[in-house]
């Protein structure tokens, strides 16, 4: 059967949680995997929105799933944003550490 749209969504919502479980453990390399992930799911669900919609009933769903990825990103950028500091500071010195 042909995945559809609000599957997509739900799939781009499990490599987001999946993001944030990386972040909280600070596996950055999977953290970035994942978001590869998710830019793919991204991609497939812009071409499939191409020529399927949404019914009415699947609506409000999509609309709680979206507020639950960006709520899922906000908490990754703040688990992220020390790591990015270090790693800016490390670029900044040459890669050398202090």
């Amino acid at each position: 059967m042909e995945p559809t749209l609000l599957d997509y969504y739900k799939a781009i919502e499990n490599a987001s949680q999946k993001m944030l479980e990386a972040a909280q453990t600070e596996n950055w390399d999977q953290v970035v995997r994942l978001e590869s992930t998710c830019a793919v799911l991204i991609a497939q669900l812009r071409g499939k929105a191409r020529t399927l919609q949404l019914a009415p009933e699947e609506r409000p769903e999509k609309v709680r799933i979206m507020q639950r990825i960006l709520r899922t990103d906000a908490e990754i950028r703040n688990l992220a944003e020390p790591w990015l500091n270090d790693l800016a500071l490390l670029m900044d010195n040459g890669g050398k550490i202090h």
